[in-house]
């Protein structure tokens, strides 16, 4: 199914998940071309260089260019990260040079909660996605997204959900409600497959487990020998309204994760509406997917 020594091009190498896509790559044994911004520091650019990665600088707004660098690509794979500027319009750009280089097959920088599921206006860093989904599905091109829930990284301090301090796991609504996480490693593997699969459908679903608030106070209890009891913060309807009031008086509109943003994402793994359905993570042999109980275990053993 899966063929390695294609060549794939990646945008977004230089960030977290992107430099750890690009090394999954490698791993496969794709030939691996990172497309980066002319201008883009030295020492973002020499790890992957090192890795023999091939450095491809560009002007993302030279369309000449821009094929050129997607020419003899057998997918493209965006990690991209940004607001409208990056998810539609630079997306857009890597987008329209992948059908102009005849590249077949197109990974979009989604990587999250379902959200095609979830209400119009929930979530904006979702919305874009979903605004890019419409232009991606208008395009000549073979396009696969994949959903992982959350980061992994959310369940030790990314959001207030493990009070490691106050032994409490916070919740909203429903302590019952299954969430999905993910580490970044595994999705960075699972992605490295799927670019180099020509047979993977539009969506699929991965995670590297699925915990509720109550067997989170239960494991976390069982690990540190102390009881972590379950608090719960309000109902959705709640947050919905700190969520609204977080943004009113936020300073920034710009920023790509300020407090409200994480707290729509809280929203939508409480709610249930951006939780994954089917899952794939039996798709591909060899990924050895991380589960809750070790991300904690380790989270403690750092800190300790």
């Amino acid at each position: 199914m899966i063929s390695q020594h294609k060549t794939v091009l990646i945008a977004g190498s230089t960030g977290d998940l992107g430099g750890r896509i690009a090394r999954a790559l490698v791993d496969e044994g794709a030939n691996v071309r990172a497309l980066i911004r002319r201008g883009t520091p030295l020492d973002k650019i020499v790890s992957l260089e090192q890795l023999g990665i091939t450095i491809v600088e560009v002007d993302y707004h030279n369309a000449t260019e821009m094929k050129e660098a997607c020419l003899d690509v057998s997918c493209v794979v965006s990690a991209l990260s940004g607001l409208d500027e990056v998810i539609i319009e630079t997306q857009t750009l890597l987008l329209q040079a992948a059908v102009s280089a005849g590249v077949p097959r197109f990974i979009p920088s989604d990587y999250s909660m379902d959200y095609t599921k979830l209400p119009v206006g929930s979530n904006r860093n979702l919305e874009l996605r979903r605004d890019f989904m419409k232009i991606l599905d208008q395009a000549p091109i073979t396009a696969t997204s994949i959903l992982n829930g959350a980061f992994a990284d959310m369940l030790t301090g990314m959001a207030p959900i493990v009070l490691f301090s106050h032994q409490r796991i916070l919740y909203w609504d429903d302590a019952d409600q299954p969430m999905d996480f993910t580490t970044k490693d595994n999705v960075a593997t699972f992605t490295a497959k799927v670019a180099l699969d020509d047979h993977t459908p539009r969506f699929l679903s991965i995670a590297g487990d699925q915990i509720s608030a109550r067997q989170l106070s239960v494991l976390m209890s069982s690990l540190t020998g102390q009881r972590f009891r379950l608090l719960q913060a309000g109902s959705r309807n709640f947050l919905s309204t700190l969520i609204k009031i977080a943004r009113m008086f936020s300073k920034s509109t710009n920023d790509l994760y300020p407090a409200w943003q994480g707290m729509q994402y809280v929203h939508g793994m409480f709610s249930g509406l951006g939780k994954l359905e089917q899952i794939h993570n039996d798709r591909y042999s060899g990924i050895q997917w991380t589960s809750a109980k070790q991300i904690l275990v380790d989270h403690i053993r750092s800190s300790n």
